[in-house]
């Protein structure tokens, strides 16, 4: 939205500029008009390529250097799809993906109308050792309370994630930080305000335990 407002603002002023331009030059002849018509068409290309530079730059972090530049698993790509089925294309988040369906949890997330989701990527999962891991997905209920201690109502901008905030699980977590810096418990933001076509996704680097 705020990119939006920029650029009608943008266009705005163009347009003010246009008409004392033409006033200004009542009198003059019609070769005149293209010369008074062209700022306005660079500031409106100007306007434009600002904006995609900004909805471009929405995501944050190191860690999105590993994000495909295109298709599916891409930041545009992701953006079309639910949060379940878009981390499903994400190549940090297998694990995750496998999680949550183990949990029975894809559609439940899916069909939610909004909500932020920090995402442990598969190295935050190996960092578990493997007989913890796999009783964890083996234990349905343990593991759905751990997934939805990863999950908040509501999609959070960077200017608002930080605080304490409630988890689907019923407890809270803590985010800390501001800018392109935060910390959820003990695990930092690599990519942060991903978006999804129903929720903002921060990928972490560690599991969040209950």
């Amino acid at each position: 939205m705020k990119s939006t407002m920029i650029r009608r603002a943008g266009l705005a002023s163009a347009a003010l500029t246009l008409t004392l331009g033409l006033a200004a030059c009542g009198g003059s002849d019609d070769s005149d008009e293209p010369a008074a018509s062209e700022p306005t068409t660079s500031e409106e290309s100007s306007g434009a390529d600002d904006m995609g530079d900004s909805d471009m730059m929405g995501a944050f972090g190191p860690g999105c250097s590993a994000i495909p530049s295109e298709g599916a698993g891409s930041l545009d790509g992701m953006a079309e799809e639910p949060v379940a089925t878009a981390a499903s294309n994400n190549p940090l988040l297998t694990t995750l993906v496998s999680a949550v369906t183990e949990a029975g949890l894809v559609d439940t997330l899916n069909s939610e109308e909004s909500l932020t989701v920090f995402a442990p990527t598969d190295d935050a999962f190996a960092e578990i050792p493997q007989d913890q891991l796999d009783a964890l997905l083996a234990d349905k209920e343990q593991l759905t309370t751990v997934l939805t201690h990863h999950v908040v109502a509501g999609e959070l901008g960077p200017d608002e994630i930080a605080g304490e905030h409630e988890t689907l699980a019923g407890d809270m977590i803590t985010v800390e930080g501001s800018d392109e810096d935060f910390t959820v418990g003990d695990a930092s933001v690599i990519c942060g305000n991903v978006p999804t076509a129903n929720a903002k996704v921060y990928v972490i680097d560690a599991v969040l335990m209950p």
